[in-house]
């Protein structure tokens, strides 16, 4: 009779508890598919996939520790901590030098920009992130801290399935004039377009939520459940399934009704309790609104505001003149905003966290230098798939992004000598990645450097109601971050996160009329921050078009955008 030891022990009983769970988390899928086909989900329903989600993220790490369970959730866990990315020596590094613990614990919560209250298991990205990163020359100011920790709390009073949120989900549109005025309001963020598209329209949403003291809430649907950790701590910004906000926005009022039928002096008693803000690029120019004082006061009465865009809308926010002091002090770096809200939002979800993890360290942790190129193509019939790569080889070789060819073999370099260069490659086509890496393996650098590419995948057609193909371009855009030196595409949302992300200024391609590469190929961008393609052209207080660069000297035109606008330092 074979007898077990401790270990086995052990070992038996953590399976039999994985077995409980995945049947636990089976039974539990099947009830939620029946109630989400129904009427949504219940608040117990959600707290308890949230558990089980928790302790199943917890196996997947490899976590064996199951000595207290408290609320569903392990606690005591022991995380093994990976050894690396650019400072892969950092835990000896500390053991050896105590006094460095401060600086690293800095460097884990980005400055204060995060807080340390979250279970590391749950979201691993969160507090290993700055391994894989250089020390940040952008720091966040202690106002912008304060305000994200006074949301934080707004969010805990006011989030999912409190008190006020299931009063306010229970009226619905039917909400009455006692309720305007309320503690808690909310602002209701809707998907739309690309993947880049929804997080640079998410970083707006949630600097007007700070600005309007609203309580932010997405709706994501299964193609974005998979991508990010919860922002947010002892809460979810999760729009529940159960919520009227998850019905057809037809129902409720627009903004177009509200601002331009002279509503504007209606009494609270004619103010409707939702309105539906469209600020898609169709509805940006003459007839805007938005941007102006009067109308920021009348949505300031309204409950619930559910917004619609794929606009980077910051500068628009600049322009209102109840914001502008908040946001000078938040932002003493105005071309910081995507850069700071960007890393407190956006956390790698566990599973993508694995993806990016994997390809840095087989990729990219040993090169010397990281140079990504991000490639957008938006016709594929007007300019043939050699006429880009030509550019954007001309954009590297004249900006010593890489090293040109020599034209004739030269002698071999010693090994010891020679500095490595890794290129990532990301677009939909395949072509590109190939050729370029054919380049480097059949011509001689006229350096002394090792070039090597990849390309992590190729779609070859974007689907971002997919969620797997969203995972893998959330992935792309965070490894492009990771890159010390960027060329991107010109108008591409997908660029914009990531050099954003990065705190990069990249390389802007030139966009190409026909099958000449223009002279010069590209241009660094001179700020950070994305570019708001449709603007507005209304000048409320002169009540005439205008061009917004003349009003304001932090707004400049976008360098790949003529009539787009974006936030810059003045001081530059």
């Amino acid at each position: 009779m074979e007898v077990l030891g401790s270990e086995d022990l052990e070992e038996t009983n953590y399976s039999l508890l994985d077995s409980l769970q995945l049947f636990a988390l089976a039974m539990l899928l099947d009830q939620i598919q029946f109630r989400h086909e129904s009427d949504g989900w219940s608040r117990e329903e959600f707290q308890e996939l949230q558990n089980i989600n928790t302790t199943a993220n917890i196996s997947k790490q490899g976590t064996q520790n199951t000595a207290a369970v408290q609320a569903g959730v392990e606690k005591n866990l022991n995380i093994t901590q990976p050894v690396v990315g650019p400072k892969n020596n950092v835990f000896e590094d500390e053991k050896n030098d105590p006094s460095l613990s401060t600086t690293i614990a800095n460097d884990k919560l980005l400055d204060g920009l995060l807080v340390s209250s979250f279970d590391e298991a749950s979201c691993t990205s969160r507090y290993q992130s700055y391994l894989y990163r250089k020390a940040s020359p952008h720091k966040p100011s202690k106002y912008l801290i304060s305000k994200l920790r006074n949301y934080e709390r707004l969010h805990q009073s006011c989030g999912p399935y409190t008190k006020s949120y299931n009063e306010t989900m229970r009226k619905g549109a039917k909400l009455s004039k006692n309720d305007v005025g309320k503690e808690c309001k909310y602002l209701v963020w809707t998907a739309t377009d690309g993947l880049g598209n929804r997080m640079i329209t998410l970083v707006a949403a949630f600097l007007y939520a700070i600005l309007t003291d609203r309580v932010l809430l997405v709706r994501f649907d299964v193609d974005m459940f998979d991508l990010f950790c919860e922002p947010f701590p002892d809460s979810s910004w999760l729009l529940p399934k159960n919520s009227p906000y998850w019905k057809d926005l037809q129902q409720f009022e627009t903004r177009e009704s509200l601002f331009m039928n002279n509503k504007e002096n209606r009494s609270h008693e004619l103010l409707p309790p939702v309105i539906f803000l469209n600020l898609m690029h169709t509805h940006v120019g003459h007839t805007d609104l938005f941007h102006c004082d009067q109308s920021q006061d009348l949505l300031h009465k309204i409950p619930v505001l559910i917004i619609w865009s794929n606009q980077y809308f910051v500068p628009s926010l600049f322009m209102i003149s109840s914001f502008e002091q908040e946001l000078s002090k938040m932002f003493p770096n105005k071309d910081t905003i995507f850069y700071h809200l960007g890393r407190y939002l956006f956390h790698p979800s566990n599973e993508a966290w694995e993806l990016i993890r994997n390809f840095y360290e087989a990729h990219l942790t040993k090169a010397d230098e990281r140079i990504g190129l991000q490639i957008r193509v938006f016709n594929t019939q007007q300019t043939p798939h050699q006429i880009i790569l030509n550019e954007i080889v001309a954009c590297a070789h004249q900006n010593k992004l890489l090293p040109e060819f020599e034209l004739q073999n030269s002698a071999t370099f010693p090994l010891e000598k020679q500095t490595s260069k890794a290129v990532l490659v990301v677009s939909l086509y395949s072509k590109y990645g190939e050729k370029l890496k054919t380049m480097y393996q059949t011509n001689t650098s006229s350096s002394r450097q090792v070039i090597k590419v990849y390309q992590p995948s190729h779609e070859e057609r974007q689907n971002s109601s997919d969620s797997m193909h969203n995972i893998k371009a959330w992935t792309e855009i965070y490894l492009l971050s990771l890159c010390d030196a960027l060329v991107t595409s010109p108008m591409s949302t997908f660029g914009y996160v990531a050099h954003s992300l990065g705190g990069l200024k990249p390389w802007i391609l030139q966009t190409l009329y026909g099958k000449t590469v223009p002279d010069p190929p590209c241009q660094r961008a001179k700020y950070m921050e994305p570019c708001f393609h449709f603007p507005p052209k209304y000048d409320c207080r002169a009540n005439s078009t205008v061009d917004f660069t003349s009003l304001f000297n932090h707004i400049e035109h976008c360098e790949d955008v003529s009539g787009g606008l974006k936030v810059v330092n003045t001081y530059d």
